[in-house]
C-alpha cells in the first residue's frame, strides 16, 4: 500500500502526507495568503548545532535572505509543551532568529527573542513587521 502524498510548493516536490506535514502545509499556505512571500520560506532547512545535524521544519527569511523566524510543527495530536519550546530554542542557538513559532494545527505559540529573553506574542506578526 502506497502512502498518500502532497505537493510541497516550497520544496517543489511531492512528500509523504504525514499528520505533521498536513499541519505544516496548511499553516504555511495560510502565512503566504497573509502576505508572507513563498520564496522566502524554506522547508526542512538543514543546519548543525555542534557536530549534530538537524533540520528546521521551516524558516522565514528577510529580504537579504537572513533567517528571521524559526517554525516548528507537530501533528495535531501532539501537544505543544515546554519540551517543544526547548527544541526550538536549541535550534535557535545556531540560527539566531528573532522569532520562534510553534504550531500543532490547534494551538500556536509565538515568541520574540531579544537579548536572550523570550517574549510571548498574542498573534503571528505580519511579514513586514518581522524586521
Amino acid at each position: 500500500m502506497s502512502r498518500q502524498q502532497i505537493f510541497c510548493p516550497f520544496r517543489r516536490r511531492y512528500v509523504a502526507l504525514t499528520p505533521e506535514e498536513h499541519v505544516r502545509q496548511a499553516f504555511l499556505a495560510d502565512m503566504v495568503a497573509k502576505g508572507y512571500p513563498a520564496g522566502r520560506i524554506g522547508v526542512e532547512v538543514p543546519f548543525k548545532v555542534g557536530n549534530k545535524a538537524y533540520r528546521a521544519d521551516a524558516v522565514v527569511y528577510d529580504g537579504q535572505l537572513r533567517p528571521i523566524m524559526l517554525l516548528e510543527f507537530k501533528a495535531d495530536t501532539i501537544p505543544l509543551t515546554q519540551r517543544t519550546l526547548d527544541q526550538a530554542v536549541v535550534y535557535n542557538r545556531e540560527l539566531q532568529v528573532p522569532y520562534l513559532l510553534l504550531h500543532n494545527g490547534k494551538t500556536s505559540v509565538i515568541a520574540s527573542i531579544e537579548n536572550e529573553q523570550i517574549h510571548f506574542l498574542e498573534e503571528v506578526p505580519t511579514y513586514d513587521r518581522l524586521y
